[in-house]
């Protein structure tokens, strides 16, 4: 039962020191308003800490904001899967067609590159014989080619191929005595033989002064084309097909001058939307299909506010135009990835089940402080591999390798090839490689990983110390245990609706007394 305020009587006349009176029952007032007030941010803040399942004990309010998590990582698993299947289309026609390029323009290709390049050749008949055989093949392209392939305009909007040859300034050699008199600058010559040469007499061209090759300044032949083809792979599965450009160049590399000239193919896909299709059939049913789901999308991501805006703009850009793959699967794999993870919010309000995130948030500052120590040391073995074993090993030829090779080693992976590759022209450099790698492995994976281990290790004892024996209060909490209701709202939780709203005093109110 509510307490009844007390009047003062109207007929009653005011004693001596009433003004003393009236001060201290306005400092009972304000301390009044005071404990009401700081009983209802105690009553919000633990509704605001519940759990789902809590507040809707509590207050029958459905978990609206949890649905809408599922119901998102559900969205954009299905159209994760989606274009996960779609990219792997474009992945496998990018593969296939360029291992069909390599078959139609490099002579006597075996189908397996030789290391980072396709094939080399040692003479120069050999030579002659590739470039002239990649430009006939590309005269004879639709020919020969089972692709749906055609030819393309260049950066100067011609069609035909672009042949260009890279070497040092006249200069004479004679190896036998020794003499060398060359000009180190570099010269580049271009030639375009557009299809209406190719068609005309082939000896025309081949003869050319511009094919009169002299090898001993050679640096490199370079040829490169554009051609385009379509994607209708995708028509079996429902999808409208893509429109592709192919630029394709082929190096002839022979700055090491060594007797081998190695061949590159080099082909980079471009997509672009297709001018004009006219698909007729039940691709078109399929496509109503698609627009309905993306508008379901739409309207699940307007009901988000963090992902609002990501969404709309995605939307508009995914709707025809934007066919980058890269940065499509970026954006789209970075947000499937978030959603997963803010489901881990959820499982914070169990104990049992949010041990992986409270030992991660108490290892992190250690860890953090001990790997900025062992990046140190980390750092130093790579320049020193790169700088030393560099030009004796294959892995260790590049900074970046020899980081990706290192980091390999402290996994465990790919140890005895590492070991077993490295090359025994001097004795010198090989007991170093020994010892660079001996010493590496044992300092990283005996003594850094055990202590980065036994950071971890010691904040999970920690945690699950606390679960057993209770978790410090904090601050806040240590506010809310002075909730003077608090059993009484863990007994009778089904009137926390009544209690979780605190009556305020009207202004009309503040003139009158209260008495227990």
């Amino acid at each position: 039962m509510a307490r009844q305020p007390c009047r003062l009587p109207q007929n009653s006349k005011p004693e001596r020191g009433s003004g003393v009176f009236r001060l201290t029952v306005r400092n009972t007032m304000a301390h009044l308003d005071s404990e009401v007030n700081e009983e209802c941010l105690r009553q919000d803040l633990k509704f605001y800490f519940m759990s789902p399942c809590e507040k809707y004990r509590a207050r029958h309010q459905i978990p609206w904001k949890l649905g809408l998590q599922i119901l998102k990582i559900v969205m954009v698993t299905a159209q994760l899967v989606r274009f996960g299947l779609s990219n792997q289309l474009v992945v496998a026609f990018k593969e296939e067609n360029t291992v069909a390029f390599k078959h139609l323009f490099l002579k006597g290709y075996s189908g397996i590159d030789e290391d980072d390049y396709s094939y080399s050749v040692y003479t120069q008949e050999d030579a002659y014989e590739s470039i002239f055989f990649a430009i006939n093949q590309y005269h004879h392209l639709k020919n020969i080619s089972l692709g749906t392939l055609g030819y393309g305009e260049n950066e100067d909007n011609r069609i035909g191929l672009k042949v260009c040859k890279r070497h040092y300034k006249k200069g004479t050699m004679f190896p036998s005595n020794e003499t060398l008199n060359i000009d180190s600058d570099i010269e580049t010559d271009c030639l375009h033989i557009d299809l209406q040469a190719l068609s005309k007499n082939p000896q025309d061209w081949k003869n050319s002064s511009f094919f009169r090759l002299e090898f001993y300044r050679l640096l490199q032949v370079e040829i490169s084309f554009h051609l385009k083809g379509i994607d209708l792979q995708t028509i079996h599965f429902r999808e409208l097909p893509d429109c592709y450009v192919f630029q394709n160049t082929i190096t002839f590399d022979n700055k090491a001058h060594s007797g081998k000239i190695k061949i590159y193919f080099d082909s980079d896909a471009h997509i672009e939307e297709c001018k004009d299709l006219n698909i007729s059939g039940s691709i078109q049913k399929n496509t109503q299909y698609i627009l309905v789901f993306d508008a379901f999308v739409i309207v699940i991501c307007l009901a988000s506010l963090i992902l609002c805006t990501r969404s709309i703009v995605l939307a508009l850009k995914l709707r025809k135009n934007l066919t980058n793959y890269d940065l499509c699967s970026i954006l789209l794999g970075t947000s499937t990835l978030l959603v997963w993870v803010g489901v881990i919010r959820y499982l914070g309000y169990f104990q049992t089940y949010n041990v992986l995130i409270l030992t991660m948030q108490a290892s992190l500052p250690k860890v953090l402080r001990f790997c900025a120590c062992a990046g140190m040391i980390y750092l130093g073995y790579t320049f020193c591999g790169w700088i030393v074993l560099g030009p004796y090993h294959d892995k260790f030829e590049d900074l970046d390798t020899v980081a990706e090779c290192l980091f390999s080693l402290v996994n465990g992976d790919d140890m005895f090839a590492t070991f077993a590759q490295i090359q025994k022209k001097s004795i010198l450099v090989w007991l170093f490689s020994r010892l660079y790698l001996y010493s590496f492995i044992s300092l990283f994976i005996y003594m850094i990983l055990s202590l980065f281990i036994a950071l971890i290790t010691d904040s999970y004892d920690t945690i699950k110390k606390y679960q057993q024996n209770g978790f410090p209060d904090t601050d806040l909490q240590e506010f809310l245990k002075e909730c003077s209701s608090k059993e009484k709202y863990q007994k009778e939780s089904s009137a926390f609706l009544s209690r979780v709203c605190c009556l305020r005093r009207k202004g009309s109110d503040d003139h009158l007394i209260l008495i227990n």
